[in-house]
């Protein structure tokens, strides 16, 4: 993925080192990490790919859970994928460098692929590629979970961000605030979208999406 199609995890002028402890504060993460971890899970799936693991703690939190799901994280960011795999609890989970728009796995490799936080990173033709290859690795039947920002529904969330925006860039964004994520995924080829949890951060809305292969 060439430069400038997407932002680092922490923005354009924030150090990576200080993504999880951002996070924690700003997208109130106790309020819907436990319950998209338990979703991805639900049917008790073999192969989860984590798209855009960033420092791998959705990753160790689905390990954790327990079940026989095998974690495969992946990410274009080499410097955040030293901080996954340091972690603890990282043992057992495969944290694999590579591109969202260019996945280096078999077609139908995976039963659920979570997305979590990475789309508002990338440009809206690799969003569309990231989408698509995403529905290229997840078997038949397999299911697609998207926890990203959504429509902002009101002045202030639109507000707040605008300042995210100017951190991830606007062009990168944009599709966000307007609600078309819903949209893109269905474009992308999967069906059932719905949105399961939506809420207000300090950041601005919020959602979770699943969609079916």
């Amino acid at each position: 993925m060439a430069e400038g199609r997407y932002v680092p995890a922490n923005g354009r002028f924030l150090p990576t080192a200080l993504y999880d402890r951002s996070i924690a504060i700003t997208m109130r993460e106790g309020a819907w990490r436990p319950r998209l971890v338990r979703d991805v899970l639900n049917g008790d799936p073999r192969e989860v790919l984590d798209l855009g693991c960033g420092t791998g703690t959705l990753a160790i939190a689905m390990a954790r859970a327990g079940g026989r799901a095998r974690i495969t994280g992946i990410d274009g960011d080499a410097e955040i994928l030293d901080i996954a795999r340091a972690k603890e609890g990282s043992e057992g989970i495969d944290f694999v460098g590579g591109l969202a728009d260019a996945l280096p796995f078999d077609d139908g490799s995976f039963d659920r692929v979570v997305c979590s936080l990475l789309l508002h990173h990338l440009d809206p033709a690799v969003k569309r590629a990231a989408l698509a290859e995403a529905r290229r690795v997840l078997r038949r039947g397999g299911r697609l979970h998207v926890a990203d920002f959504g429509r902002s529904h009101d002045p202030l969330m639109r507000i707040l961000f605008a300042g995210l925006q100017v951190l991830d860039g606007f062009a990168n964004t944009a599709d966000h605030p307007a609600g078309r994520l819903p949209a893109m995924i269905e474009t992308a080829g999967f069906h059932s979208v719905e949105r399961t949890l939506a809420l207000r951060t300090a950041w601005g809305s919020f959602e979770v999406l699943s969609a079916d292969r």
